[in-house]
């Protein structure tokens, strides 16, 4: 895969999805905003981002709010799922961390046993992020078969998942998936700066967000369809 042609071409699709139409680029800007207070309960965007991972092309309108929000409900609930396993091992290896430090504690804090509870709460930590990576490169997929498909089911498709993702290449999808995050933390890095100047700054992080939001939905909608997906 020639990942620089897949930038490109998502740069390309941002563009001509914004530029000259500032209206729709006012209008996503306010949709991120809301996203962000609400803490993604009234997820209208993560929605609209649904439906350029779907494929799309040429960007499409911002209409149809309720389908908006229930797709990007549905986007929510699919992260949140997948993210399960990484929770449960953080709650049963910390919690149990969490467990034998307050028992040791309360017996007079042998530092052998709040030694060994220590370890076990950071070994929670560190097992439960590596869980979440893993699951996170899978969960990816399903959002995007989620949105292909428009069937919230096909998101847990596990057979038809690992198939696809076998067809284009487990290397080829992770390292699409990191060039994304290597995108993502430059992005960061900007936001960052820009955040330092007051409220105009904050104005102008609004629209580079739903901007963001529009080439990161492309950039993985292409890498998606480089495989014919299974039925």
């Amino acid at each position: 895969m020639d990942y620089g042609t897949v930038i490109s071409r998502a740069f390309e699709y941002t563009k001509d999805a914004l530029v000259g139409k500032w209206m729709q680029w006012v209008i996503l800007a306010v949709l991120s905003l809301v996203q962000g207070l609400t803490l993604s309960l009234i997820p209208l965007l993560n929605g609209y981002a649904v439906r350029i991972l779907s494929g799309k092309t040429p960007a499409p309108e911002i209409d149809d709010w309720v389908k908006l929000f229930v797709d990007g409900w549905k986007m929510n609930i699919i992260s949140l799922v997948y993210m399960l396993p990484a929770i449960l091992v953080f709650l049963v290896f910390g919690g149990l961390g969490a467990i034998g430090m307050l028992a040791s504690e309360a017996a007079g804090g042998d530092p052998a046993a709040v030694g060994a509870a220590a370890l076990s709460l950071i070994g929670g930590f560190l097992l439960a992020g590596i869980v979440a990576i893993v699951v996170g490169f899978i969960a990816l997929f399903a959002i995007l078969r989620f949105a292909h498909t428009d069937s919230l089911g096909e998101a847990f498709n596990f057979s038809a998942i690992f198939g696809h993702i076998g067809k284009l290449g487990w290397g080829t999808w992770i390292i699409a998936v990191i060039v994304l995050i290597i995108i993502a933390a430059v992005y960061g890095f900007v936001i960052g700066l820009l955040g330092a100047i007051p409220f105009l700054g904050f104005i102008i992080i609004l629209f580079l967000n739903a901007a963001f939001v529009i080439f990161y939905a492309r950039y993985f909608a292409q890498v998606y369809e480089e495989a014919p997906a299974p039925a």
